[in-house]
């Protein structure tokens, strides 16, 4: 099979209307092109900073709770051996990477961003932003929760103008059973005048008297970031049980060709040239989200403070992540990143643990939300010399817009903005291509501090790849219903089909749903399943899920929640059915599901850091070859006596 049958599908979906399953039709006979693809699958790296190693140290939850742990231990000196240990680690790790601001909407209905929302997946908001309000980052947490503790120990609380959090912690003080304060947002634990257990929000409530009477000698003080905060705990109105969820792990794909440079601190380059997806506060003359009380940059004064985090304007703020993609048209590496191609056409995929962000136009640069407004620039950019058509499809192929012919610099930013995939559609084949030197320019927002830092002195750099990336159908409705084979969204059952692009195996499959449980919550088993044989025969992901309550309880609860679940999968090569059921006629209002799959083909991956020091900017490059999956590789870098971290890149050769 050639490019004659793919031309024809072509000519079939040259409207808006080409289905996903045309997509995933061509991608596989595109496999059969060529084998000389290259590419990097989720490369990693970390240093031995004290505080901000990087991705390494927590993209995964085996990883992030080991760190955790090691963090806890170290500065406290108190070993992590029980649940209240771990839950305290969790939150002493959150406050030290995780801000308050507010972070830009997400299309997730398909209603555009003036009906969208923030996301409430863990990986996104603690990669794509590391900021979030406080119902943003409590429902994000329950992801971590029911991985550090198991299902139904932990719920998001709706105060007053405040959504706080607890979690449920058992044996010893807490006997059966007592709800825990643990608030990231407003830095706050309340523990018993005498030290020897959490109390628990409806505990304070009843009682504000104990958070005066909190015991210092723990090391964490209340209302960490100002005192009046623990005030909010006056009013509890309702409760939400799994108001969040985690999907995939934040894996990114290097294509051969393609670097991913991250900046610490906003302004590329150059200083001034401010991309981002969030609210604009303009703090000291800087665009972007920002905050002023938080631990995040001085992770050293918070144990054992005997203040609160105090005023600093641009305290915390946002970083980039900047993807350059350059196909090399002249061999077949260009068919790393290609979903779809013809003698006339070819189709790039991307996906990104990130937000594609955004310059507002000048006439609203300083708008609280001008971002929203047509006429953003600088978030997808192309470059070269082409005069085709360009098309792009944020909804995995289901409809397409006309961006216009392709032109050096021409600004893609308002169709891609807010979302972490987009495909990309050139109206010409490789060949006519071929020596135009298109290179596709995405920046992106990200948080700063899963970034590796560097510390004085001599950094024992650890690098590693696993070989993966990952395909998602969701989060955002659109996405999800382009994969729909049976069922509906807004029903009791949902099947979605996808499978892994260039005919690669996948050997992960994750999945979650938002499900409308009820206010009080409804009884219902909620069951996830996954099928290799287009449904002869099924895997569970997760089975006879339900929701728990515990008292104490408010009058009130919140009337959805979130289910998820991750299963193996033996290389699968063919499409993968992901099934979702309940027995109490529960509506699922969206659902999601994302393939982990393995790169063929590894490249060398070249990793460079970027730092200033004495008032030089120094640069120091390394090149890895270390083969995915294997164990890692490690270098020493000597940062001088005081580096300020300005970006790390990863190259794929």
């Amino acid at each position: 099979m050639g490019r004659g049958v793919t031309s024809k599908l072509w000519h079939m979906s040259s409207t808006k209307d080409m289905t996903m399953r045309a997509l995933l039709t061509t991608a596989v006979l595109l496999s059969a092109l060529s084998a000389a693809r290259g590419g990097v699958g989720d490369p990693q790296t970390k240093t031995d900073h004290p505080w901000y190693p990087g991705e390494l140290s927590c993209s995964t939850f085996e990883r992030l709770f080991k760190t955790q742990a090691d963090l806890y231990e170290r500065v406290t000196g108190k070993k992590v051996a029980g649940d209240e240990d771990k839950t305290l680690a969790s939150w002493y790790w959150r406050n030290l990477n995780y801000f308050h601001s507010t972070v830009g909407k997400e299309d997730l209905w398909g209603k555009g961003l003036a009906g969208g929302e923030e996301g409430r997946e863990y990986w996104s908001g603690l990669f794509g932003s590391g900021y979030g309000l406080c119902y943003t980052t409590h429902h994000q947490w329950h992801g971590e929760m029911e991985k550090l503790l198991g299902p139904g120990r932990a719920r998001a609380m709706g105060l007053g103008g405040h959504t706080s959090f607890e979690v449920w912690l058992t044996g010893g003080p807490y006997g059966a059973g007592r709800w825990a304060l643990l608030d990231h947002d407003v830095s706050t634990v309340v523990f018993a005048a005498d030290g020897s257990r959490l109390l628990g929000l409806m505990e304070v409530s009843r009682d504000m008297a104990s958070v005066a009477r909190s015991s210092r000698d723990r090391g964490f003080i209340p209302g960490g970031l100002h005192p009046d905060d623990p005030a909010a705990y006056k009013n509890v109105q309702w409760a939400g049980y799994t108001t969040g969820y985690a999907g995939p792990p934040p894996l990114v794909h290097l294509r051969a060709g393609e670097t991913l440079r991250r900046y610490l601190r906003p302004g590329l380059d150059d200083g001034k040239t401010f991309v981002y997806w969030g609210i604009n506060y303009n703090t000291q003359g800087i665009p972007g989200p920002t905050r002023d009380r938080t631990w995040v940059n001085q992770p050293e004064k918070m144990y054992k403070s005997g203040r609160d985090a105090g005023y600093k304007p641009g305290q915390a703020r946002y970083a980039n992540a900047v993807y350059v993609y350059t196909p090399d048209f002249a061999s077949a590496r260009y068919q790393e990143g290609v979903i779809d191609e013809s003698a006339d056409r070819v189709t790039f995929e991307w996906y990104s643990p990130y937000l594609a962000a955004a310059a507002p136009p000048a006439a609203a640069a300083k708008e609280e939300w001008g971002i929203y407004k047509p006429g953003c620039t600088g978030g997808l950019v192309l470059s070269g010399k082409m005069a085709c058509p360009v098309e792009i499809s944020v909804d995995q192929g289901k409809t397409w817009q006309q961006a216009g012919p392709a032109r050096d610099g021409l600004d893609l930013t308002d169709l891609v903005k807010g979302y972490r995939q987009y495909f990309i559609r050139f109206g010409a084949g490789a060949k006519a291509l071929a020596g135009s030197g298109l290179t596709m320019k995405t920046v992106c927002q990200c948080a700063p501090t899963v970034i590796p830092h560097l510390r004085a002195g001599a950094n024992k750099i650890a690098y590693e790849a696993s070989g993966k990336a990952v395909l998602s159908a969701g989060p955002n409705v659109p996405q999800a219903a382009a994969h729909l084979v049976d069922g509906a969204l807004n029903s009791p059952a949902v099947t979605l089909e996808l499978a892994a692009p260039r005919q690669a195996k996948a050997v992960q499959v994750y999945a979650a749903a938002r499900i409308a449980s009820g206010a009080p919550p409804r009884e219902a088993k909620y069951n996830i399943d996954c099928s290799t044989d287009g449904g002869t025969t099924w895997k569970s992901v997760l089975k006879d899920w339900s929701i728990v309550r515990r008292e104490p309880e408010p009058n009130d609860w919140w009337s959805q929640t979130f289910n998820m679940g991750d299963a193996v999968l033996d290389g699968a090569a063919g499409p993968v059915r992901v099934r979702f059921t309940n027995t109490g006629g529960r509506p699922y209002l969206w659902a999601e599901a994302h393939l982990v799959y393995r790169v063929e083909n590894p490249s060398p991956l070249k990793v460079t850091f970027a730092w200033k020091d004495g008032g030089q900017t120094k640069q120091a490059s390394h090149t890895c070859k270390t083969a995915p999956g294997a164990p890692g590789e490690t270098w020493t870098l000597d940062a001088g006596p005081a580096p300020e971290t300005l970006w790390v890149e990863y190259a794929a050769e």
